[in-house]
């Protein structure tokens, strides 16, 4: 589990490489924070075929390597390290946090669920769960923070399915980038079209960002 994943992630994202202070990232201006779709689209609305144990995550009209704008977003965010056994619930517990501190005082989503990857080995990883916002939220925890997500040219690909069986879908863009002789910068962005907290994992759809030099 998570073979390809690691891979793939190690040779975009080599260990540590942006391993840096939740206060460095909050302080930067748009560059390694993270990133949303200017217009995300999701894929066709047509389920993914029945027979869903053997991976498909990407399907034939999906945007596969499309080239996009990345707008810079205000976004409220969480650092957090999660080990590859139990990534999926540490991603769905930092988003839990963050949507807790937002119900609260009552602000609304300005955008889609997102996480970015910010350093990985062979244990885990470590990211920052983010959440586009257009109204500042107050008595921020020290784990939280407000940041921007960066400007840029990126790659856009569509993975459906678990979040466990990415590894195929990673896999796909490790090969594409070597196939186009792509060089891609040290950060890696899921944008969750789909509620994680609501939406089955096997029902996942999920906006693959690779930003590129």
């Amino acid at each position: 589990m998570f073979r390809f994943r690691r891979l793939a992630l190690a040779a975009l994202i080599p260990a540590a490489a942006l391993s840096f202070g939740l206060s460095a990232t909050l302080a930067q201006t748009p560059s390694p924070a993270p990133a949303a779709s200017a217009s995300p689209s999701p894929g066709p609305t047509a389920a993914p075929p029945a027979a869903a144990a053997a991976p498909a995550p990407v399907q034939t009209a999906d945007p596969f390597g499309q080239e996009t704008m990345l707008e810079a977003r205000k976004v409220v965010m969480v650092k957090g390290t999660a080990n590859w056994d139990s990534a999926f619930d540490t991603l769905v517990d930092a988003f839990k946090a963050l949507n807790t501190l937002l119900d609260k005082q009552g602000i609304k989503h300005a955008g889609n669920s997102m996480i970015v990857y910010t350093s990985t080995d062979d244990t885990g990883f470590t990211f920052l769960a983010e959440i586009p916002i257009d109204q500042d939220p107050k008595n921020l925890p020290k784990d939280m923070g407000i940041g921007k997500s960066p400007e840029g040219k990126a790659l856009k690909f569509v993975h459906r399915g678990s979040y466990d069986n990415m590894d195929n879908t990673y896999e796909a863009i490790t090969n594409h980038l070597d196939d186009k002789r792509l060089e891609a910068k040290d950060t890696f962005i899921e944008e969750y079209l789909t509620d994680p907290l609501k939406t089955a994992e096997d029902k996942l759809v999920i906006n693959v960002f690779v930003p590129l030099k």
